[in-house]
């Protein structure tokens, strides 16, 4: 009795936190509302192809037992070429404009998306970095501790495509791969013929299942799968957020609170190994 008296206490310390914290807060937007997993892409290249959520997620979300995931930002670094588009990606989906007066990001800069997912507040701070090498050392600065890496390509420039292997090779240098959720974007599809597009959709998605990453192709100017990927991006970073929230729990539980197996561990593990810092 005594250990189900501390579980409900814990539970009720929770609920006032959360409502405390949520008080603070503006409520989330209406199109910023995930109740259920956004479809992937494509099916040869995603990151999983199951219809919803992973349902030691939803249980957890449902029963409150997502810990401090639902307050806390998780960070997702976008790299990739010069002029590929990253920056005109993101303001797309955060600010729905598209700026035809490029300008090239000096460093770094970054943007927060508030989302719920599953009844649960959730953010993505979105890291624009630079593509020009001269600031490729300030920016790389920047990657460490990133849940989520978007390596963006240009769909009508096959040498940035080429490219994306050094991207995705400089930003695991500064994170753990087991933990990191990758995602291979081709943007200025509106540029791209039907036939051009195909050829090149074929690599890119040979590159993605070489990097176990999850392959899109969007356009900043029509705004063409650019909502869906970043939904997709919010959601698959939620769930494993989540689960790995539950399995820090199941070490650490009182009782039978919470039961998880350790077979949920390292879902989207890449085979890249650590490398030093090419700053240091």
């Amino acid at each position: 009795m005594a250990v189900m008296e501390q579980v409900c206490k814990a539970r009720e310390i929770t609920s006032v936190l959360r409502v405390s914290i949520m008080s603070v807060l503006p409520p989330v937007r209406n199109d910023r509302i995930i109740s259920q997993l956004p479809k992937c892409f494509s099916k040869g290249a995603a990151l999983h192809t199951e219809n919803g959520f992973n349902t030691k997620v939803k249980t957890a979300c449902q029963e409150q037992r997502t810990g401090t995931v639902g307050f806390k930002i998780s960070k997702v670094i976008v790299v990739g070429d010069l002029a590929v588009g990253k920056t005109c990606l993101i303001n797309r989906f955060c600010k729905d404009v598209f700026d035809k007066n490029y300008k090239a990001t000096i460093g770094v800069d970054f943007e927060m998306e508030r989302f719920e997912v599953l009844g649960v507040p959730f953010s993505l701070q979105l890291w624009d970095t630079a593509g020009q090498e001269r600031f490729k050392c300030i920016a790389s600065t920047y990657y460490r501790g990133a849940q989520a890496v978007i390596i963006v390509f240009d769909l009508t420039d096959v040498a940035s495509l080429q490219h994306t292997r050094q991207w995705l090779e400089d930003a695991m240098k500064e994170n753990d791969p087991t933990s990191v959720l990758l995602f291979l974007v081709g943007t200025k599809k509106d540029l791209s013929s039907s036939a051009q597009y195909s050829l090149i959709e074929q690599d890119a998605i040979k590159v993605a299942q070489e990097m176990k990453a999850e392959y899109w192709a969007v356009s900043a100017l029509s705004g063409e799968n650019v909502r869906e990927f970043f939904f997709r991006v919010a959601s698959l970073t939620f769930e494993a957020s989540v689960l790995a929230e539950l399995e820090k729990s199941s070490s650490r539980s009182i009782g039978d609170v919470v039961k998880i197996s350790n077979t949920t561990s390292n879902l989207y593990a890449t085979s890249k190994k650590k490398q030093p810092s090419c700053c240091q």
